[in-house]
């Protein structure tokens, strides 16, 4: 008879989900190799006997992709082919007693805060020295940098306070502590996310912080590009812009998810802004940064939505003429207070409404990326596919926005490097160009 040989654990962290998901993914990553645990990210070789994935539940179609993730791992579970599988994330955080029971082949549901308890499994300590140090999983040159976790606001469609509890803000001090980490290993681009940026210090310095947080980051080594994510347009406060205007390692560049433009719509979305003073705002960061790249987002078929909350909704875009916009459609989050409204809009309605909104929107893309043909932008290289380099300037945001590309047959870049590029062409989406 043959010994059995005992194998060596080998861990891999599958992210679904947004961008804080990647970060927490990241830090875990660090966790378990600190402990002297081999672990991956995302691996794509079939070796690794330990699964754990961290999971998203914003909306029904990531609450859909998490639970077939799930499910295929614990047929393999079942198969023998991995060991062990383990959930964490936001939607295991908010369903972990139903999905107990449902899929009874995970070893061990963890939520969004319960990382020293999956540590535990692994018979890892908790090491705090690694605060502001983590194992980037995106390109070396660019990595997400989470300010503050949770949201104190109550948008009657979301549910990711109940997931993420309330705003919790990392200090100035330690948010430089991890920007010059991640510069020391050769991070050139930082994203700055939250769940509501605007919102950053209340908690622990009794007011809004971001542009003295902005201020501080614009000294660091090293980082080149600061860009800033998920800012909630309601009392927005001003001096974020004098700070994106003053401080030159900070992109003109801002992701304020506007959700909507309908009077009607905003009351019901409980979003405490108007229509009017949605403009107001669009006009004066404008007025400020006449450059600024401003992506938004919207979201179509809330509960009472009709044909001309949809037509206002256009008519907006039409007038502000956003850089970039995304759009997603409702989806019936229990425990919300949108939950207690009837879900009056079909999915096909919903999807169709989206598709005009896009339609709209890639129009105005088009124009828009037309007026750059000939001018000269600062690109950074992500990335080489398919026969070019691909870039983006300060404007674009890595996976959601326009891409520069660059014809590697005749051209060498550098990966991470940054470029001057002379834009040749433009189509609705992406940019093509050549170094000067």
């Amino acid at each position: 008879m043959k010994a059995r040989t005992l194998k060596k654990d080998k861990v891999n962290i599958v992210t679904l989900g947004c961008s804080k998901n990647t970060v927490d993914s990241e830090v875990l990553l660090s966790q378990l190799r600190a402990n002297d645990v081999e672990a991956h990210h995302q691996r794509e070789k079939d070796d690794c006997n330990i699964i754990i994935v961290n999971t998203c539940g914003f909306i029904d179609n990531a609450k859909k992709e998490s639970i077939d993730t799930i499910l295929n791992y614990a047929d393999a579970k079942a198969s023998g082919e991995i060991d062990k599988l383990y959930v964490t994330g936001c939607l295991s955080h908010r369903y972990m007693d139903e999905l107990q029971l449902e899929i009874p082949e995970v070893d061990a549901w963890f939520g969004t805060l319960d990382l020293p308890k999956m540590l535990q499994k692994f018979n890892a300590d908790y090491k705090h020295e690694l605060i502001g140090e983590r194992s980037i999983s995106t390109p070396s040159h660019y990595a997400y940098l989470k300010i503050s976790e949770g949201c104190n606001r109550t948008c009657s469609f979301c549910a990711i306070p109940l997931m993420r509890g309330n705003h919790v803000s990392k200090s100035i001090e330690d948010v430089i502590k991890e920007a010059k980490y991640l510069a020391s290993i050769g991070v050139k681009e930082i994203m700055l996310i939250a769940q509501e940026l605007t919102y950053y210090g209340l908690d622990i310095y009794k007011k809004r912080a971001l542009a003295d947080l902005l201020f501080e980051l614009n000294k660091v080594d090293g980082i080149e590009w600061i860009r800033l994510h998920y800012a909630y347009p309601s009392k927005f406060p001003m001096e974020i812009i004098d700070a994106i205007k003053k401080c030159e390692r900070v992109c003109n560049y801002l992701d304020m998810p506007l959700q909507h433009a309908s009077d009607n719509m905003l009351k019901a979305m409980n979003r405490q802004i108007t229509r009017a003073e949605t403009t107001q705002l669009i006009e004066d960061i404008r007025t400020q940064i006449p450059d600024i790249g401003l992506r938004t987002t919207m979201l179509v078929g809330f509960p009472g939505e009709t044909e001309q909350d949809i037509e206002e909704l256009i008519e907006f875009i039409k007038i502000m003429r956003f850089e970039r916009l995304g759009v997603f459609t409702y989806s019936h989050e229990e425990g919300t207070s949108g939950y207690l409204l009837a879900d009056t809009v079909s999915d096909e309605e919903k999807a169709e409404r989206a598709s005009r909104i896009m339609e709209v929107q890639q129009q105005i893309s088009w124009e828009k990326n037309q007026e750059k043909v000939g001018n000269i932008y600062k690109v950074i290289i992500d990335s080489k596919e398919g026969g070019n380099f691909i870039g983006r300037t300060e404007f674009d945001s890595p996976e959601v926005d326009n891409e520069v590309l660059i014809d590697a047959s005749q051209h060498y870049l550098r990966i991470g490097d940054f470029a001057n590029i002379k834009i040749t062409r433009a189509e609705e989406f992406d940019l093509f160009g050549e170094p000067v």
